[in-house]
């Protein structure tokens, strides 16, 4: 699956109004979270957001809105480890505490929104973040107007939401509108230009518009060099993104010294051990599956996997993403007895920490339904297509291209299994899906 550029970044603000002894400690507190967050070293830098929220609570008042300010970073860094259980109760109290001391229609109250909405959607619950994501904008079309750069980030946000959901459509205009808004109010060389040019070419990319896509990527690249240096991430995951769209047109000898240069630029600026590594490492794997150079794509898989696991724990979304590659990288060798604990755990993690009904969980139901179908036991891999077909119609919708891929392969089973006629019936449901997306 290809993902949006997407940096978490902590911003923390002073408490003005604590005590001067306090208000210094504070801040260190802060400040060093912020900057083992940056190193990707997240279990410290829990431990002393930890402490600065205990600061918070013990010299401001309930209601006050540093103390808002530290619970929203914690739950930041909650996100970030996957721990979205903790992050919730966070996010919401901080929530509630602007609500009640700025009232519902103030800017610091849709950013609590707009963070809630992100933890939403990364579990897959897009019918709730939608929800907060439009009030949050609502919010901030009222309170600052219409052209506002917090206004082109609710946008963009939204924007991602339908992406993700297949809702190609709704996407594209509310990006068109936030990067119309960025280049107006910050100029055209700004890093937040870049960030919707890159967006709006992954949607392009999504939609196999790749001569669409590469003129906003190396706009999206040129921007990133000028304004943030040739060595910052986001210049790294836009060699990446380009990268990938060479890579999925076959030119392999373009796309290798992007990725290699990501990954170099990745590893000098974040360290051996970032997550942002990991996922350049998995993009390169790709590239050599894709070239049949299994065994240099295997050594980037299992370093994927350890960087992940180091950061995040055994649980993590992006554990069980890693899981699923190398997993994927097995059963293109026919590997079969190495690729199905990988594809089963990749499952159990994703059912653990998104619920049964998640379309991450679909994808891995799918993945595990095509081993059992490449060795004949269609027995086993029917009931997972199903099921798979099942989560993705009821959390997507209708007309959503991964839809039209489970159809694809349940519709391939039928015609193993000599059920030609339901294999011509899903057939039609897929030409449908296929055309909707190419209008």
């Amino acid at each position: 699956m290809k993902k949006l550029m997407a940096i978490l970044v902590l911003s923390f603000a002073s408490a003005t109004s604590m005590p001067v002894y306090a208000g210094i400690e504070w801040d260190t507190f802060n400040d060093e979270a912020e900057s083992l967050y940056q190193q990707g070293r997240y279990a410290p830098a829990i431990t002393v957001a930890r402490k600065a929220l205990l600061i918070a609570e013990q010299e401001v008042e309930p209601k006050h809105s540093n103390l808002a300010i530290s619970l929203e970073k914690l739950a930041l860094l909650y996100y970030a480890t996957g721990q979205a259980a903790l992050a919730e109760p966070l996010y919401k109290r901080s929530l509630a505490i602007r609500e009640k001391a700025l009232g519902p229609d103030h800017p610091d109250v849709a950013k609590s929104l707009n963070d809630l909405a992100v933890l939403y959607k990364s579990q897959g619950q897009y019918a709730f973040a939608e929800t907060l994501y439009k009030r949050s904008l609502a919010i901030r079309e009222k309170a600052l107007g219409p052209d506002h750069p917090a206004v082109a980030t609710s946008l963009n946000d939204l924007a991602v939401l339908y992406y993700t959901r297949g809702q190609y459509v709704e996407a594209e205009p509310l990006y068109k509108r936030s990067l119309a808004i960025r280049e107006k109010a910050l100029g055209p060389n700004n890093s937040d230009v870049a960030e919707s040019l890159h967006n709006l070419g992954v949607l392009y990319k999504s939609q196999s518009h790749d001569a669409l896509a590469e003129p906003l990527y190396k706009r999206s690249l040129a921007i990133f060099e000028k304004s943030l240096g040739p060595d910052h991430p986001s210049v790294a995951m836009t060699l990446n993104s380009i990268a990938d769209l060479y890579c999925s047109q076959g030119q392999y000898e373009l796309a290798e010294p992007l990725f290699k240069r990501s990954l170099a630029i990745s590893e000098k600026v974040l360290g051996p051990d970032h997550v942002d590594l990991a996922r350049i490492l998995s993009s390169l794997a790709d590239l050599y599956s894709n070239q049949n150079r299994y065994a240099k794509a295997e050594v980037l898989w299992k370093r994927a996997l350890a960087i992940m696991e180091k950061a995040y724990g055994p649980d993590h979304i992006g554990v069980a993403t890693v899981l699923n590659g190398l997993a994927i990288l097995y059963h293109s060798q026919s590997q079969y007895t190495q690729a199905e604990p990988l594809y089963k755990r990749s499952l159990k993690i994703c059912e653990k920490t998104l619920g049964p009904d998640n379309p991450f969980v679909a994808t891995s139901l799918n993945n595990l339904a095509l081993l059992y179908d490449t060795q004949g036991q269609y027995v086993l891999a029917e009931p997972l297509l199903q099921q798979a077909l099942a989560i993705r119609e009821k959390s997507l919708g209708p007309d959503h291209p991964d839809i039209a891929t489970t159809l694809e392969n349940l519709a391939t089973l039928y015609q193993k299994t000599g059920r030609e006629k339901a294999a011509k019936e899903l057939a039609k449901r897929i030409a449908a899906i296929r055309g909707t997306q190419s209008e």
